[in-house]
């Protein structure tokens, strides 16, 4: 009889303790899981990232001869704070213009010349030489730009004057306001010691600068002589 209530016993201990799992089970089901500590803090963040490229220039850096101006000063069209470019002939408006643009732009460092005719004020256009290498900008004459008459000599202003190979140097004699030309000045009339010491003035050795002047002068004012790249180096006119 003892045995019999045992078994009962046991079976009941058996069934309660069964069922006290399958409970145990379906409360952990329907109950919201939470993650451990350590794990609350943890998400992962899927992000998308776009590359662009960019093209970087130096201050003072050439552009391409159709980039849009920021503002315009005479024969100077402001291409960035750093760059301009010049096109038109100088007059006597020019050095008052340059000296406008570089108030407002003091960050100028290069000027292009692409298309430059020459000045029909050669007073002027040598002060703005000048001005331009008082102000430590450089000059450059990229491919197919062209530079003509007195915009040579401005060409030379610049702290450092180049050119790509492609640029076109025009060169003739000089003509005053009555229409008398260098070569008929006497040798020793002081308008030719006003050129030679301007070329001097820019870094021309002064044998260069004799030589190439008169090859300047000898070459009527209605004509024109196209520099080669072996007289822009015989006379030392890039730097």
């Amino acid at each position: 009889m003892e045995r019999d209530q045992q078994n009962e016993t046991d079976q009941n201990s058996g069934f309660g303790g069964l069922l006290w799992i399958i409970l145990f089970a379906a409360f952990a089901l329907i109950m919201p899981h939470k993650p451990a500590a350590a794990e609350s803090d943890s998400y992962v963040v899927q992000e998308i990232v776009e590359t662009i490229s960019y093209d970087l220039v130096e201050p003072g850096s050439g552009t391409a001869p159709d980039s849009p101006a920021l503002d315009q000063f005479g024969p100077f069209e402001v291409i960035s704070p750093y760059l301009v470019h010049m096109r038109g002939t100088v007059d006597s408006d020019s050095p008052g213009q340059f000296a406008a643009m570089m108030r407002q732009y003091p960050g100028i460092r290069q000027i292009e010349m692409i298309d430059c005719s020459g000045s029909i004020d050669e007073d002027a256009n040598l002060r703005l030489a000048r001005q331009i290498r008082q102000a430590g900008i450089n000059t450059h004459v990229p491919a197919h730009g062209s530079v003509r008459s007195g915009a040579v000599e401005l060409f030379l202003s610049g702290i450092r004057h180049t050119a790509d190979p492609g640029a076109e140097f025009v060169v003739h004699s000089w003509i005053d306001e009555d229409g008398v030309e260098a070569s008929e000045y006497p040798a020793n009339d002081p308008v030719h010691a006003e050129y030679l010491d301007y070329y001097a003035e820019m870094g021309v050795p002064r044998d260069k600068a004799r030589a190439f002047y008169d090859l300047t002068n000898s070459v009527p004012f209605a004509e024109q002589l196209k520099l080669t790249s072996s007289d822009l180096a015989r006379y030392q006119l890039l730097h």
